[in-house]
C-alpha cells in the first residue's frame, strides 16, 4: 500500500504522527537538515523517537538535506551513521558530494533524493538512481500527467509532497534568502522571502511571491493509479496539533479509500491554510495560486487542543499480536507472543498448582491474555492449551503477558545491523596553471555584438535556444577563438525534451558541442546528444566530493556555489576545472509562475521589476517554457578583487550579463580586462567574502 510520510519536527509531533495513522516520520538531526528552525533531535531523542516508532510499525527517515562544506563533512557523515545504527530506515539528502560520502561509509543504509535535488523530469531520477539513491522526491510543480509519466517509467521509487507550504521558486534553486540576509535555503535557514511584501511593476498585489498551500488529500486515489510509492505532508516547522490533523484526515482517507468530507476539509484548513488550497500544479493550471496567512485562517485553540488530547491520551496505534499459552501440570507455564513481521518473545511462569475448587479453562486464560490496553499492541490470534484441575493466580497471567509484551516491544524496537565503511578518499586536487580563462555569458540577441566579440573571450555561454536560432550573431565570437557553450534551461519538463533535443542537433550540426548543464535530469540529455558537458551554479558544487562526482560523470568542469567563501573554495580540492561567477546580476529564483504574463503593456520578453519594502529592485524576466526568473537587486562586482580572485586556483572567471545594454555588456568586459576603469554605481560583493549561515 502507498505510504504516508508525516513532519516530525520535535518529539510529541513524532507521537501525534505515529498515532494518527503515519506509515513514515521524517525529522531533522542537528544542523545538517533543511528546516534548521525547527525543534530537531538531539541524539538522545533521535533514538527514543525512533524505539517508538519501530515499536508501533512506523519508518524513520533523516534529513540530512543541506548542502556541506569541506569542514563539515566528516560530521555530517558521522551523523548519518549514527542515525542508521540507531535503527533510521533511510536518509533523505542533497548535497552531491555528500551522497557519495554517506555511499562509501555506509552501504546499506538507502537514501532519498531531496526535493532540494530540483528533480522535475524522468531523466533526473535515472540520474538519482545512477549514483544509488532508492527513491526521488518529485518537485512540487508537476502535474499529475507529468508524475505518471515520470514514476510509470523510474527504476526507483518516486515520492510526492501531497499536503503543505509551496515554494515560490523551485527548490534546491532558491538563492534569495542568501543574498539578501545571507541565511540560506539550501543550508537550512530559509528566511522565507517569497512571504514578504513587494511592488510587482504594473500590479497592485501586495504578496506577488506567495502561493497558497497544496492540499491534494482528494486526489490520493489517482496517485497510487499512477505509481506513487510515497505520500508526503509538509511541515516540520509547525506545531504537532498541526501534524495530528493533517496526517489523521489524509490517513483515514486513504485506509478508507475515499474522498475527505466536508468537516475533514473544514480541519485541514483550521490546521493551517492561506486563503484556502490549491491544486494548480498538479493540475497543469497555474492560475488563482496566490495567497497569504491572514485572520480568518487563523483556527480557534480547541481544534488544537481536542488534536493534542486525542494523541496524547492512549494508544491509537495498535500492532497486531498472536499469543499462545500453555499449561500443564508439572511444568511451568509456557507463553509464546509473535507478530506478523517475525518477531518473537517466549517467557515462562510457575509451575501450576493443584486447584481447590474451578480449575484454569482455555477460555479464561485467553481472556486474560487479551487484556493488552494501554498497549501499542492488539491480540488478533489468542490460543490456550490447558490440563484440567490446575490454577494460576491471576497475578501470573498477567506477568507473563507483561512479560510478552516487553520482550515483544524489545524485538521489535532492535534496530537492524547495517554495514560502515570509510570515507572515499579525499579527491586530487588538480589546480590549472595559468591565469584563468575569461568567460561571457549573454542573455540576449542585442547582447551579441562584434565589439564585444572583439575583445576575445576564451568562452561565450549562450542560451541553447538563442545559440540555434541566431548563430550568424555567435560566429564573430567563434572566429575570434571563443568557444561557444549551449546553456541549457535549469527547469527542462519531459513534454520540453524533445524540442530541447532538436535544439542540441542544429546546434551539432552548426559545430557546437559542449553545454551548460544546471541540473542532473539535463546530464543524461546532454550527454547523449553527443555533448561534453560543463556544470553551471544550479548543481550546487559545495564540497570537493561534489566536484569529483561531477569529475566521474566527465564534466570538464564546473561551476563553484555562489554560496561559498573565496576561502572556502581555495581549500577545496578541485578534481576538475572549477569556475566562479565573478560579475552580474545573480538569479535568485526561478518559478513555474509568470509574474509578467498580466503585466497591462509589457511584453513578456522585457524586465519588469519587483520592488522590496527597502526599495531594493530586483529584475523579473521570463525565460524558456513561460517561467519567471529574479534577478538580485545589486550586480557582484569582484574586478578590483583580481589577487583574491586568482588565489583560489580558478579555471575560469564568468562575467554574468542579464539585463545589461549591448553598451553596458562592452563597458563591463573592458573594466574587468583592465582596459577601462568601470565600475557599477550599486554592486555587492556577493557571498564570496561573508558566506551564509
Amino acid at each position: 500500500m502507498i505510504e504516508l510520510l508525516s513532519p516530525a519536527g520535535s518529539p510529541e509531533a513524532v507521537i501525534a504522527a505515529v498515532q494518527n495513522g503515519a506509515d513514515a516520520v521524517y525529522l531533522g538531526m542537528g544542523n545538517f537538515n533543511a528546516r534548521r528552525g525547527a525543534r530537531n533531535f538531539s541524539d538522545e531523542e533521535f533514538e527514543k523517537a525512533v524505539r517508538y516508532c519501530r515499536i508501533r510499525g512506523c519508518k524513520v527517515y533523516v534529513t540530512l538535506n543541506t548542502l556541506v562544506n569541506d569542514r563539515e563533512m566528516e560530521s555530517a557523515v558521522r551523523a548519518a551513521g549514527l542515525a542508521s545504527d540507531l535503527g533510521a530506515d533511510g536518509i533523505i539528502i542533497q548535497d552531491l558530494g555528500l551522497i557519495k560520502a554517506v555511499r562509501s561509509a555506509l552501504p546499506d543504509i538507502p537514501l532519498h533524493a531531496s526535493t532540494q535535488m530540483s528533480i522535475h523530469n524522468l531523466a533526473g531520477v535515472e540520474a538519482a538512481a545512477e549514483m544509488g539513491l532508492t527513491r526521488a522526491v518529485l518537485a512540487r510543480e508537476l502535474s499529475l500527467e507529468e508524475i505518471r509519466l515520470i514514476t510509470s517509467h523510474a527504476s526507483i521509487e518516486t515520492e510526492v509532497f501531497v499536503h503543505g507550504a509551496l515554494c515560490f521558486c523551485h527548490s534546491g534553486q532558491c538563492y534569495m534568502s542568501a543574498m539578501i540576509g545571507r541565511r540560506s535555503g539550501n543550508r537550512g535557514m530559509c528566511a522565507q522571502p517569497c512571504r514578504m511584501q513587494y511592488t510587482l511593476t504594473g500590479s497592485a498585489e501586495d504578496h506577488p511571491l506567495s502561493l497558497k498551500d497544496s492540499c491534494l488529500v482528494d486526489r490520493l486515489d489517482e496517485l497510487e493509479e499512477a505509481g506513487v510509492a510515497c505520500l508526503k505532508i509538509e511541515g516540520r516547522m509547525k506545531r504537532p496539533e498541526y501534524t495530528a490533523i493533517v496526517t489523521g484526515v489524509y490517513s483515514k482517507a486513504l485506509r478508507e479509500r475515499r474522498k475527505p468530507t466536508k468537516e475533514e476539509m473544514q480541519l485541514l484548513e483550521q490546521a493551517f491554510s492561506r486563503q484556502g488550497f490549491t491544486q494548480g500544479y498538479f493540475n497543469g493550471d497555474r492560475e488563482d495560486m496566490l495567497g497569504t496567512r491572514t485572520d480568518e485562517d487563523k483556527a480557534d485553540e480547541s481544534v488544537f487542543t481536542a488534536a493534542r488530547r486525542a494523541y496524547a491520551e492512549g494508544e491509537l496505534r495498535r500492532v497486531p499480536v498472536h499469543f499462545y499459552t500453555v499449561v500443564e501440570k508439572g511444568m511451568p507455564v509456557r507463553a509464546i507472543a509473535f507478530d506478523d513481521d517475525g518477531n518473537k518473545a517466549v517467557t515462562y511462569g510457575a509451575v501450576p498448582e493443584r486447584a481447590k475448587r474451578q480449575g484454569l479453562t482455555d477460555s479464561y486464560l485467553t481472556e486474560q491474555m487479551f487484556k493488552t490496553g494501554g498497549t501499542p499492541y492488539s491480540v488478533v490470534e489468542n490460543r490456550a492449551k490447558t490440563d484440567p484441575g490446575l490454577f494460576l493466580p491471576a497475578a501470573e497471567i498477567n506477568r507473563l503477558r507483561r512479560d510478552l509484551i516487553s520482550q515483544l516491544s524489545e524485538e521489535r524496537a532492535k534496530p537492524p545491523v547495517k554495514a560502515h565503511g570509510p570515507m572515499p578518499p579525499t579527491p586530487k586536487n588538480d589546480v590549472p596553471l595559468g591565469d584563468p580563462k575569461i568567460i561571457f555569458q549573454l542573455r540576449t540577441e542585442d547582447q551579441l555584438t562584434e565589439e564585444l566579440a572583439a575583445l576575445r573571450p576564451d568562452y561565450l555561454y549562450l542560451p541553447a535556444d538563442l545559440m540555434a536560432g541566431h548563430f550568424e550573431r555567435v560566429l564573430p565570437f567563434v572566429n575570434q577563438g571563443s568557444v561557444p557553450v549551449a546553456v541549457l534551461p535549469r527547469i527542462v519538463t519531459d513534454d520540453e525534451v524533445r524540442a530541447l533535443y532538436d535544439t542540441l542537433r542544429r546546434l551539432q550540426e552548426l559545430g557546437v558541442s559542449e553545454a551548460l548543464v544546471g541540473n542532473l535530469g539535463q546530464i543524461v540529455m546532454a550527454r547523449s546528444a553527443g555533448f561534453r558537458l560543463r556544470g553551471d551554479f544550479g548543481l550546487n558544487a559545495f564540497n570537493s566530493y561534489s566536484l569529483q562526482v561531477l569529475q566521474e560523470a566527465g564534466f570538464l568542469s564546473a561551476t563553484a556555489s555562489f554560496e561559498l567563501r573565496l576561502s572556502q573554495i581555495r581549500d577545496m580540492a578541485k578534481p576538475l576545472d572549477t569556475e566562479a561567477i565573478v560579475y552580474g546580476r545573480l538569479p535568485v529564483m526561478i518559478s513555474e509562475q509568470n509574474l509578467l504574463k498580466n503585466i497591462s503593456g509589457r511584453s513578456k520578453a522585457l524586465p519588469g521589476e519587483l520592488s522590496d519594502r527597502m526599495g531594493a529592485v530586483f529584475p523579473v524576466v521570463s525565460e524558456a517554457g513561460d517561467r519567471t526568473v529574479i534577478y538580485n537587486a545589486h550586480k557582484l562586482y569582484l574586478a578590483d578583487k583580481k589577487e583574491e580572485l586568482y588565489a583560489v586556483g580558478f579555471w575560469g572567471l564568468r562575467l554574468l550579463f542579464t539585463t545589461e545594454s549591448a553598451r553596458e555588456c562592452l563597458e563591463v568586459a573592458k573594466g574587468h580586462l583592465g582596459l577601462s576603469n568601470y565600475r557599477p554605481n550599486v554592486l555587492t560583493r556577493g557571498l564570496y567574502l561573508r558566506g551564509v549561515e
